[in-house]
């Protein structure tokens, strides 16, 4: 009597894995299969998805300041508060409560001009960022330019990005999508191999909200000749990745 193993470890597409024995009796031409879990290998089937939902932002981000540079640390320190305070008033006036503004950088430093090999010095440099929550979406473009002509030439505009303050319905779809689409792949490779799926024994999540930003730059050139900033939120994609570990039975 001849007794054989076979291990036969497939379905290796998203992780998947299966583990199947089989041992044939000869003797009288008969063949038995069984399931079985080789050891050390692993048992269950892996599978990773994706739920993606679409949202649109409700909250604007800004990291707006100012940028002076003067002969002398005083000269630059006192024209960057005048400017920094006008930026905060008009900040208040269109609505953006004093939670929502915070100091975000404060930098002085000398500044150089190098020629011939020699360094010059031409002044002191002072910058203010200050980090800015603009709740009311609609109101971004107004908050931009009025900052902008608070601060005159010395206003600098480092970002926008646009997010969505309380994601977590969005969130929950978005899982919801993730599971659904893991658990269609699994059934899917346990049909075609053969088996059923049992109850998930593993499960892990990644992903969330990835804000839409826009530089400084990106900014000035929407701008063009426009009487006032155009910004457009647009719409932000919710993903949330799973990977998921189900029995086999």
């Amino acid at each position: 009597m001849k007794r054989g193993r076979l291990a036969i470890i497939g379905v290796l597409g998203a992780a998947a894995f299966l583990t199947f024995g089989a041992a044939t009796c000869g003797a009288f031409g008969s063949t038995t299969t069984t399931v079985q879990t080789t050891p050390n290998q692993p048992s269950g089937i892996s599978v990773s998805g994706e739920g993606k939902v679409t949202g649109k932002p409700d909250l604007a981000r800004l990291q707006l300041g100012v940028s002076v540079l003067r002969d002398t640390v005083a000269a630059a320190r006192d024209q960057a508060a005048t400017s920094l305070t006008a930026i905060t008033k008009a900040l208040r006036a269109d609505g953006v409560a004093d939670k929502d503004i915070q100091t975000l950088q404060l930098n002085i430093s000398p500044e150089y001009d190098y020629t011939n090999g020699r360094q010059l010095l031409k002044g002191f440099r002072v910058t203010n960022v200050l980090s800015v929550k603009v709740r009311d979406i609609n109101n971004t473009s107004k908050v931009v330019d009025d900052a902008v002509n608070a601060g005159g030439n010395d206003t600098q505009i480092q970002s926008i990005a646009f997010t969505i303050d309380k994601p977590a319905d969005l969130q929950r779809q978005a899982r919801e999508a993730a599971v659904a689409d893991a658990k269609a792949k699994a059934q899917t490779l346990a049909s075609a191999s053969g088996v059923s799926l049992g109850s998930v024994t593993a499960i892990s999540e990644s992903g969330g909200v990835k804000p839409v930003q826009y530089s400084g730059a990106d900014l000035a050139a929407r701008a063009g000749a426009a009487p006032a900033t155009p910004i457009q939120p647009g719409e932000l994609d919710v993903s949330v990745n799973v990977n998921v570990t189900w029995a086999i039975r």
